[in-house]
């Protein structure tokens, strides 16, 4: 007779419908890699009427959670529906009820992914989480164990699609934010409210789940640094271009023992990286470690059927260790729970880098003279510059310029000094640049 394992779904929205999709077109290659059948017995969801354009028996829907942590014969409930709360109610009650669990909730296991391990120790269940980070990427899976042997120094990642849509659109086609946002939007690829996108909240979510799994340590969301693209503009894109680079919103982590450099933000990265060739909506993440020095993993990062296909793959790996009698196979953290320790956050004052500078400034005599004499004066060297256009109409003009690799404190200091200018027409604008 066949062996069965059985689902339930809480959300029933775009994850959630291309999750049921799968099973149903896909259903019989995973029976024959499993040696089981997957079977969805119950879905939980506040609108069971919506056509989601694939058919469910009407009997599986129901709109009380509750049936489908309690559900009896249910082994893995599948949680979809995002967000904190209720969300991590339903998951801890999911896992004191004994069941498995799967859930994409990158928001929800950045802030409070420690108490859901623990508890998941506790009750000796197991939980997935690929689908969390980078979509159909297989990311978190090779940091538990296609890495499991090697010291991982540094992850970078383009870890948003929505992001880089719109930088993409910007750099290709030379229009402005707005007009890429609003493309980005209409085709689907971004929300009516894209702020967790755009502003690097989600990029965050992600790469603080990936510091913990590779260096063992806990990380709080919040001491983290975040930089958005909204303040981004065809000017930044234009002159990157002229020196070479494509800018790219990168989630950073790195970690040298004593420390760990966690940060968000817009970066220029030199065009013949691979990194800068990732355009539209795809991820992709660059690990470095003592072994193999780099691999590079591109892929989808969302949408319907790439993100449910991650998360059947967590199906299926928990089915396996049901089958087999296995549970806790592998440390969801990656590291044992004794190893896991607490290693500082870096202070972003603390960081080095070479920095893009773009000011706007009076066309007037001697106006480059006192920016380059402030900016040495807090030991930064520059590298070129490029000053364009010539106003006489009191409009500032844009002066551009490159440095030499500098520290992050000198470059803030430097410039609340020159945006005191009177010759300053406006804030002063930075990136740095990542090679």
């Amino acid at each position: 007779m066949m062996r069965k394992i059985n689902v339930g779904i809480v959300g029933f929205g775009t994850i959630g419908s291309g999750v049921i999709k799968i099973l149903q077109d896909n259903g019989d290659i995973i029976r024959k890699r499993l040696g089981a059948t997957v079977e969805v017995v119950k879905i939980a969801d506040l609108d069971i009427t919506a056509d989601r354009g694939i058919k469910v028996d009407p009997k599986l829907l129901t709109t009380d959670v509750q049936e489908v942590i309690n559900h009896p014969e249910v082994n893995v409930v599948v949680e979809l529906i995002g967000g904190y709360e209720p969300a991590r109610s339903l998951i801890l009650q999911s896992i004191k009820a004994g069941k498995n669990v799967v859930t994409a909730n990158k928001a929800l296991l950045a802030k409070h992914g420690d108490e859901i391990f623990s508890e998941i120790g506790d009750q000796h269940v197991s939980i997935g989480f690929e689908a969390a980070v980078c979509g159909a990427i297989p990311i978190i899976r090779s940091i538990r164990e296609s890495f499991v042997a090697n010291r991982i120094n540094s992850i970078e990642g383009i870890v948003n699609g929505t992001a880089n849509y719109i930088l993409s659109k910007m750099s290709d086609e030379s229009c402005s934010f707005d007009l890429a946002l609003k493309e980005a939007q209409e085709k689907g690829f971004a929300e009516a409210d894209p702020t967790f996108d755009i502003e690097g909240i989600d990029s965050a979510h992600k790469i603080v789940i990936l510091s913990q799994l590779a260096y063992g340590t806990t990380v709080n969301f919040d001491d983290i640094t975040i930089q958005g693209i909204s303040g981004i503009s065809i000017d930044d894109i234009e002159c990157a271009r002229e020196f070479g680079y494509r800018i790219k919103l990168l989630a950073i982590s790195k970690c040298d023992g004593d420390s760990v450099d966690i940060r968000v933000h817009p970066a220029m990265i030199p065009q013949e990286n691979p990194m800068a060739n990732v355009n539209g909506v795809l991820n992709a993440v660059r690990v470095c470690d003592d072994l193999m020095e780099e691999n590079v993993l591109i892929g989808h990062g969302a949408g319907s059927l790439p993100t449910g296909s991650a998360v059947v793959a967590d199906i299926i790996e928990i089915s396996r260790d049901i089958l087999s009698g296995s549970q806790l196979r592998a440390s969801p953290q990656s590291f044992q729970n004794a190893e896991i320790k607490t290693i500082p956050i870096l202070d972003i004052e603390s960081i080095d880098s070479e920095y893009f500078l773009r000011f706007s400034v009076l066309d007037n005599p001697g106006v480059l003279s006192r920016i380059s004499g402030i900016l040495g004066n807090h030991s930064i060297g520059i590298f070129s510059v490029i000053q364009k256009g010539r106003c006489d109409d009191g409009r500032g003009v844009p002066l551009i310029m490159m440095t030499h690799r500098a520290n992050e404190k000198n470059i803030q200091l430097a410039l609340r000094e020159i945006d005191e200018l009177e010759v300053v027409c406006e804030k002063s604008n930075f990136i740095r640049v990542e090679k």
